[in-house]
């Protein structure tokens, strides 16, 4: 079975990824939009990100426009929109499905290790410095509501 330090996804430029590069860090993964009633915790994590990535923490972003059509934009726009209305400095990769036959095998993994279709934007999967997916956080929980379960995973030694 793959574990999450086998996956690989595309950055904003198409450029392969490896998750490998993630090794020993805690990472949060969340599915973004452009144009949804949660676009504003675009906020919430680059406060995180700036708070903790000395830390170890890496947020990354990837858009999707299954939910209402809320991610429209190409992926240079929707680096261009991040970084101008959130100053967004974690990293934003190439736009995905979640769900469906077309959906990523990034979140086919993520959905594998805590079931369920992605139900809306801004789903959020927080994985420990070892690749395992510990928590998913529902669209409503905002960035800094997360904050406690992050904290400790950075402190651990694991």
């Amino acid at each position: 079975m793959t574990g999450f330090y086998d996956l690989e996804a595309s950055d904003f430029k198409k450029a392969p990824f490896s998750f490998a590069e993630w090794r020993g860090k805690v990472v949060l993964l969340v599915n973004v939009a452009s144009k949804c009633g949660f676009t504003p915790q675009y906020s919430g994590l680059e406060s995180l990100y700036n708070k903790y990535k000395g830390e170890g923490l890496v947020i990354a972003g990837f858009p999707c426009n299954q939910f209402g059509s809320q991610e429209p934009g190409t992926e240079e726009e929707i680096v261009q929109f991040c970084s101008t209305n959130y100053n967004v400095t974690f990293p934003i990769f190439a736009k995905i499905d979640v769900n469906g036959t077309n959906a990523s095998s990034v979140y086919e993994y993520l959905k594998s290790q805590q079931s369920g279709d992605i139900k809306w934007n801004f789903e959020k999967f927080l994985i420990d410095k070892n690749g395992n997916v510990i928590k998913r956080f529902p669209s409503n929980v905002k960035p800094e509501e997360i904050e406690k379960e992050i904290n400790p995973l950075l402190k651990s030694n694991l």
